[in-house]
């Protein structure tokens, strides 16, 4: 790539969300974005558009979620990466730490099953 054009006062955050929690998010659900550049600054973030495609990406599934930065957007860059957190409802501790390893299980409970 040779040059990268973007407006400097709205940017896109994409973010990809795995298979497995994309039935979690909503738009217009908020959340926060750290940048690997600057992880003590938390910016906020608002999920602007789900895509119905899924992509593979380091051997999973992905779905692309779009959503927007709001505050601090002066800071921002085009090619900026870093690790971006969608607020869902609570839930409790032993889900949290269980829920892949269930999920794993069904799946292969169904692909044995007659």
């Amino acid at each position: 790539m040779l040059f990268e054009v973007a407006p400097l006062d709205a940017y896109r955050v994409i973010m990809k969300v795995d298979e497995r929690d994309i039935t979690e998010v909503r738009v217009g659900q908020g959340g926060r974005l750290a940048l690997s550049s600057m992880p003590n600054d938390e910016i906020a973030l608002v999920v602007e558009k789900i895509t119905p495609v899924s992509v593979v990406d380091e051997g999973r599934n992905f779905f692309r979620v779009e959503a927007v930065a709001k505050g601090a957007v002066e800071k921002l860059r085009p090619g900026m990466e870093g690790v971006g957190k969608i607020q869902v409802e609570r839930r409790k501790l032993a889900w949290i730490w269980t829920h892949k390893l269930v999920h794993w299980m069904r799946m292969w409970v169904w692909s044995w099953w007659p």
